[in-house]
């Protein structure tokens, strides 16, 4: 019998000639396999090694695979409050205009009337410094009167306005950058809008500029800058509210005179020489 021994670990042991003898590293004798035992042994060998390298895949840390970042406090306020501001700010804004809470919206239009008001009877310096002594006025009186109510009842609540004072109103670098940025692009856009304008680029938008300022040289005669200004403050409080309940009626008339509009557009177009539109 031909003998060619293989070196196993373990309790692999040693393997001999074609009738698969095993003995063990212990020198002790294993039961002889058939042909059909030795093929599922070798099988079965096989299987635990697969299962073996799996187990050791699955421990090994997962140095390689980039985990994502942590969302830190600082990662969260550089990269979206900005945008969550000017949304909860817009939210705000849309919900006075509509008047979704009566008493907040009667205040800031009371207020902002008010101001207005009384920037026509006195000068803006005055109307600042009136402002500034009345509110001086209700927080050094409030300020007394709590101090007063201190030392009455021998509390020690401290500051009233402490709450106010602790919060945060500074703005960060990047949000000046941001608003300096936005700033910018307005600005470029309209001194772009207004050099085309004034030289003639197009003709029908510059003829439609000219009638503009022709209409507004009326528009001053007869109002000047601040009640057009009260007047723009009242539409902004009720337009929205009459759009709101008559919007298919609006939306109809406001058709019929954008047609009408563009069709007399379209025969001063075709009377004025060169004056074509861009499409064209």
């Amino acid at each position: 019998m031909s003998v060619n021994p293989s070196e196993g670990s373990g309790s692999e042991g040693k393997w001999f000639g074609e009738d698969f003898e095993q003995i063990d590293r212990f020198g002790r004798s294993v039961p002889r396999f058939g042909e059909a035992d030795a093929e599922l042994a070798a099988d079965l060998k096989q299987k635990s090694w697969k299962d073996e390298a799996a187990d050791q895949q699955q421990l090994q840390p997962e140095s390689n695979q980039q985990s994502p970042a942590p969302v830190t406090m600082e990662t969260a306020s550089t990269g979206g409050d900005s945008s969550l501001l000017f949304q909860k700010l817009t939210t705000q804004a849309i919900d006075l205009l509509y008047w979704r809470d009566l008493k907040q919206t009667g205040i800031l239009l009371g207020s902002l009337l008010l101001l207005l008001f009384s920037l026509t009877q006195f000068s803006v310096v005055s109307v600042i410094a009136y402002l500034a002594l009345a509110a001086l006025s209700a927080t050094i009186s409030f300020r007394i009167y709590k101090s007063v109510l201190q030392a009455i009842q021998k509390t020690d609540e401290g500051h009233p306005f402490k709450a106010y004072l602790d919060l945060e109103i500074s703005l960060s670098q990047e949000q000046i950058q941001k608003y300096a940025d936005n700033a910018q692009l307005y600005l470029n856009s309209t001194l772009k809008e207004l050099r085309r304008l004034f030289l003639v680029q197009d003709l029908v938008d510059s003829l439609k500029f000219a009638v503009l300022m022709w209409l507004l040289t009326y528009v001053g005669a007869l109002f000047n800058g601040l009640t057009l200004l009260i007047m723009a403050v009242i539409s902004m409080f009720t337009m929205p509210v009459v759009y709101e309940k008559y919007q298919a009626q609006i939306d109809q008339y406001l058709g019929l005179v954008r047609t009408h509009v563009n069709s007399v557009i379209g025969k001063i177009q075709a009377k004025i020489p060169g004056a074509k539109s861009k499409a064209e």
